[in-house]
């Protein structure tokens, strides 16, 4: 697997070839994470002044579910509000073209999640180490459960002082669930239906979900696994974009200031390649299915 894989797109709504559109699924669904460094997402002169961390409150992010209109997280007046709803959604608007034109295989299962602007710097940001993102890590949600869909994530680093978002990428999926898998507690019977009626989780928290939660937490609390395991640095520049599978590839945001953040969720039957999916590696190494 190669952790980077580079594509020349400079638009986001850009044709692409049958070839190109053949290579970037592949790279996807083996874990790599596609990299567009002259793919840029241009603000208009007055969504500049959205630059700046005191436009997130208390949160380290601002969050727009674009199907209800909802904006969180932001302290800025109702005027301004509008305005930075109005920038997100351009945002959001526009990885949709991408994906349908680089990742048309998809186009028909692809759900589309919250969208966020990330203005908080990373670096010494302080967090519990469950929500420290500085730590290699997979992606799963707490309180809103997948039951095995992917979690397919474009960002797009807008920093006008020129400040690259640092990454650290480590090893293949398969090598984290057999590393961790044999030592992870069963789910108790009967918790799912709890955490549903008491409000903990949004819907069902599968075996799935289960075992992702604790693969995420795992890494994350292991020290000796941070500072050993084989990873690579990445700096995605100013001005770039970026996309993974982030409940495949292992990741750590180590540093940078002012992103975008699109989620996409995939069912597993609309992959090219199912076998390659978190469930079914999950599913094969336990024996058993888990959704």
């Amino acid at each position: 697997m190669t952790p980077i894989v580079t594509l020349p797109n400079t638009l986001w709504d850009q044709p692409c070839s049958a070839m190109e559109q053949e290579n970037a699924l592949h790279a996807l669904e083996q874990g790599s994470v596609l990299f567009f460094p002259q793919l840029s997402f241009s603000l208009d002169k007055d969504e500049s002044r959205f630059l700046s961390p005191t436009i997130a409150a208390k949160s380290k992010n601002v969050s727009l579910d674009c199907s209800r209109g909802i904006l969180k997280g932001s302290s800025t007046d109702e005027a301004e509000q509008q305005l930075l709803q109005s920038m997100m959604q351009r945002f959001a608007t526009s990885t949709v073209a991408l994906l349908h034109n680089l990742l048309p295989h998809y186009t028909a299962g692809l759900v589309q999640g919250r969208t966020s602007f990330r203005p908080v710097e990373i670096a010494q940001r302080a967090a519990s180490w469950r929500k420290d993102d500085t730590r290699l890590h997979v992606d799963s949600f707490p309180s809103s459960p997948v039951q095995g869909k992917r979690i397919l994530r474009v960002f797009s680093n807008v920093n006008l002082q020129g400040k690259s978002r640092s990454w650290r990428l480590g090893e293949p999926f398969e090598n984290i669930a057999r590393r961790y898998l044999p030592v992870l507690p069963r789910p108790v019977w009967g918790s799912s239906q709890l955490l549903k009626l008491t409000g903990i989780t949004k819907s069902r928290r599968s075996a799935y979900d289960h075992f992702m939660l604790q693969l995420h937490d795992r890494m994350k609390a292991d020290m000796d696994y941070q500072s050993q395991v084989d990873q690579v640095a990445f700096d995605f520049p100013a001005g770039s974009s970026w996309m993974t599978f982030t409940d495949q590839a292992s990741h750590a945001a180590m540093a940078g200031q002012h992103a975008f953040e699109q989620t996409f969720y995939l069912p597993v039957a609309c992959m090219q390649n199912q076998s390659l999916s978190p469930l079914r590696v999950l599913e094969r190494l336990a024996n058993r299915t888990l959704v």
